[in-house]
């Protein structure tokens, strides 16, 4: 699936990232939507990103900080005017355990944790019916983060497992730590297709993880990546590639970080003008690094590598 522009394009910084090895196959454009704290405006500005071009969404049944049912409407509208076809979206949403949750869920909080699990679930199946006798499904539904426990982590896995690939395409788990994920990827049946965690100095942008997660063939999705790394933004081969491609430097950065392999990013702008450019921004990079900026963006990439510990990382 593929935002009508980009996915035109032969580049491969703006190319569609295949997931799911083990079940369904599909593609997830690698900028994804995000939803979180829109609050009242959630269904018009999704709307307006699917609108704009944006084909992946990201969010979660977790009321305190999401509106899931808005995202839906968002969904229903865009597909009832045939903007976009539902199979052409990729829609993501997460189980949120009780410790994540306020008193308002799409659960009861005393039922056993495997019927939180299904309850949560068929909330989103509901939030997601478009109508036109289509069966209401999820591309992917990402554990919010691990349980208390690894026992109950993986009663989780196991009772989403349940509903794959058919109700659900993939699973995937957010601010996970590797060993916790490497359990999944070993004992589980249904292995993780996504890991939307942050990217910042503080975990070292995730390394490890993300090599793993290349090595199985796991899209990282990665967040607070304006937010919490301004200084990058500001770096020497950012600004090369913002000058020489001719874009903004946030969306030079992006396209840095889309250049390490096998990374999507959540980007949750509300401005119209700056979704515009950020899709059009990476396009526009990939070309240049694919054309006559190839000598460029070979040495940008491996100079950003270096900047966050990744200079042993292979290029592709």
């Amino acid at each position: 699936m593929a935002h009508p522009s980009i996915g035109a394009q032969a580049s491969r910084l703006a190319r569609d990232l295949p997931v799911g090895i083990s079940t369904a196959s599909a593609r997830i454009p690698k900028l994804v939507y995000g939803t979180a704290w829109k609050k009242d405006r959630t269904a018009d500005l999704v709307y307006l990103a699917l609108k704009t071009g944006f084909r992946a969404i990201d969010t979660a049944a977790q009321p305190k900080h999401y509106d899931e049912r808005g995202v839906g409407a968002a969904v229903k509208r865009a597909t009832g005017e045939g903007i976009i076809k539902r199979e052409d979206l990729f829609i993501q949403t997460k189980f949120t355990s009780p410790t994540g949750q306020n008193h308002i869920t799409p659960y009861d909080l005393d039922a056993p944790l495997a019927s939180q699990v299904h309850q949560s679930v068929q909330s989103s199946l509901e939030n997601f019916t478009v109508g036109g006798g289509q069966e209401a499904y999820l591309d992917s539904l990402v554990l919010h983060s691990p349980m208390d426990t690894m026992q109950e982590t993986i009663a989780v896995w196991k009772t989403l497992e349940t509903y794959t690939p058919h109700k659900i395409r993939h699973l995937g788990i957010s601010n996970t730590t590797l060993p916790i994920l490497e359990t999944l990827c070993n004992d589980m049946t249904v292995k993780p297709a996504v890991v939307q965690n942050r990217f910042h100095n503080r975990t070292g942008y995730e390394t490890e993880l993300r090599a793993f997660c290349r090595e199985q063939k796991i899209v990282f999705q990665s967040f607070w990546t304006l937010t919490a790394n301004r200084h990058l933004i500001q770096c020497s081969p950012v600004r090369m590639v913002a000058q020489k491609a001719g874009v903004g430097a946030a969306v030079a950065y992006y396209s840095m970080v889309l250049g390490l392999e096998g990374t999507a990013i959540l980007d949750g702008t509300t401005s119209q003008e700056h979704m515009t450019e950020d899709l059009q921004g990476i396009e526009a990079v990939g070309i240049w690094a694919e054309g006559e900026g190839a000598s460029d963006w070979a040495s940008a990439l491996r100079s950003f590598r270096e900047l966050i510990g990744e200079s042993q990382a292979s290029e592709h």
